[in-house]
């Protein structure tokens, strides 16, 4: 790459106007990528149909597209220009089981293509390289924490993406998530005419739930815990053998999840141990760090959005807005990153439900696209044209460079793409 020299502060103005001209540009293509993505959603690690037209229409612009990547195959990264600075634009666009694009993830894919195009556009004047990082599985599987893992964010300075929501939230807050599968094992017999030589795994995963229901009266602040059963028993005249439940745990942060991972843990053994099942638990994906948000971007973010006309939560109520989990705060935890919210009309629906996924293909959704495009867009500009900020994002990549614990996994282990893809284990989850 080149070290090209810091631009000077007056090409701010130049290139801000310019990436405003750049949206408006691409504003059809933009809106049409986002509602073709909810059209068809796709669940983690199956993005197949999504992360196509995402690489199609930046390959149709001049990036650089690569895909699969990281040995996952609906990852992909585009890219545009040679500067030092190497500006990282996130786009998530998997979906959620039964309730579709729930999430909102067309939004932030089509919002990310509006940014990489926009700074594509000024990227020669700025010295910087535009990078998309598609990530896959963000609802379940973590694909930005593998992605970490296997290099594809160690040479970004900074990284950044949109998601929608109720309100317009600049810096919200976050909670570690991790995901765990129980599974009884016992045996089969007759439920009426020889009960006696069964072992229930049904009732070991009642007993579970009870001790987890009696539990969350005495959690730490913040703590969280909620699951569903995948498997129940085949028929209520044969004593079930095989039962499983997946649940989500959350907390404030790392050392908090583990405490109570340990709790939950002993819940599912309860299980086992007062009907005589054997039972095995499962992490279905890697653990979800919470947000750390960067201060300056943030603030840089805040004042773009402000701009467009938007207004967003003052800084106080933002601390007492929960917005479920996301692997994204394993990235802002590694380096420079933002997770920004911005609103979408609504009528009162929140995430996850299917009154939302229907607003993310309206007019109002169609806005957020552009405006938050344009509003990560002009923060990377301030970045780059800020030659203090400059310097401490180019500082932070060198110091990582030389740390042997930049890329080193987060949680436990991961069965692999597509393990419980069925499950919902985070982000804005």
């Amino acid at each position: 790459m080149s070290t090209a020299p810091a631009p000077h502060r007056d090409h701010d103005r130049s290139a801000t106007a310019r990436c405003r001209a750049s949206v408006r540009r691409h504003e059809r293509e933009l809106v049409e990528l986002s509602r073709s993505i909810h059209a068809e959603p796709e669940l983690a690690f199956a993005e197949h149909r999504s992360a196509a037209k995402v690489a199609d229409l930046l390959a149709r612009h001049g990036f650089e597209v690569r895909t699969p990547v990281a040995g996952l195959d609906t990852a992909l990264v585009a890219e545009r220009g040679s500067g030092e600075l190497v500006v990282a634009i996130c786009a998530e666009y998997d979906a959620l089981p039964e309730v579709g694009h729930a999430c909102g993830h067309n939004v932030i894919a089509a919002a990310a293509v509006g940014a990489a195009l926009a700074l594509a556009d000024v990227a020669d004047e700025l010295g910087i390289t535009v990078r998309l990082i598609g990530t896959p599985a963000e609802e379940t599987g973590g694909g930005k924490v593998l992605m970490l893992q296997r290099g594809v964010f160690d040479d970004v300075a900074m990284a950044m993406m949109v998601h929608p929501g109720p309100e317009d939230i600049c810096r919200p807050v976050s909670l570690a998530i991790t995901d765990l599968e129980v599974r009884y094992t016992g045996r089969e017999a007759h439920a009426a005419s020889a009960p006696q030589l069964g072992l229930n795994a049904a009732d070991a995963l009642t007993v579970a739930q009870v001790a987890i229901g009696l539990l969350r009266q005495h959690v730490e602040p913040q703590q969280m815990v909620h699951g569903i059963v995948t498997a129940g028993g085949a028929a209520p005249n044969i004593v079930p053998a095989h039962t499983a439940a997946v649940y989500n745990l959350r907390a404030a942060e790392a050392r908090s999840l583990e405490r109570l991972e340990n709790r939950i843990r002993a819940c599912f053994e309860a299980g086992a141990t007062a009907t005589g099942c054997t039972h095995e638990v499962v992490q279905i994906s890697p653990v979800y760090a919470e947000l750390d948000p960067d201060s300056w971007l943030s603030e840089a973010y805040r004042r773009a959005i402000t701009e467009l006309g938007r207004e967003p939560l003052d800084r106080g109520a933002e601390q007492s807005r929960v917005i479920g989990s996301t692997d994204m705060g394993n990235v802002t935890r590694a380096l420079p990153a933002i997770h920004p919210m911005i609103a979408i009309d609504c009528g009162g629906a929140v995430n996850h439900q299917v009154e939302f996924a229907a607003a993310c293909a309206t007019p109002t959704a169609d806005r957020a696209v552009l405006d938050g495009a344009l509003a990560m867009a002009w923060t990377a500009v301030a970045a780059a044209a800020d030659s203090a900020q400059r310097e401490r994002l180019l500082a932070a990549v060198r110091a990582r460079s030389s740390s042997e614990e930049f890329c080193t996994p987060v949680g436990g282990a991961h069965r692999g793409p597509g393990a419980g893809a069925q499950q919902d284990a985070g982000g804005v989850a």
